[in-house]
């Protein structure tokens, strides 16, 4: 464990510290100081990830797009973007990232 406090600890010190240390607090349990590890060691800090938000396509533009793609199957993937999604896109390529 890497630990808390002042030096590293095992998982069942930490929960029994925490317990100790904050007892107006809801008690953890070593099941969640393990995942706290886990995404610690994977990612370098245990923020609140923010999850995947899956896009919404409407019937009309998936029929475009699958049209564009058997007009010309070699299109660019920008080109496919303008159409799935044309504000955004246009708002990203006209950033300062993508002027040369």
């Amino acid at each position: 464990m890497i630990g808390y406090g002042d030096r590293a600890r095992t998982q069942c010190e930490v929960v029994r510290l925490f317990r100790e240390t904050h007892p107006d607090l809801p008690p953890l349990n070593q099941g969640t100081i393990s995942k706290i590890e886990a995404q610690y060691r994977e990612m370098g800090h245990v923020r609140k990830v923010p999850s995947k938000i899956q896009a919404v396509v409407d019937d009309d533009t998936k029929l475009n797009l699958l049209l564009s793609l058997e007009e010309n199957p070699i299109t660019p993937a920008r080109q496919l973007a303008l159409i799935t999604f044309p504000t955004v896109a246009n708002r990203s390529f006209e950033s300062e990232e993508f002027k040369t």
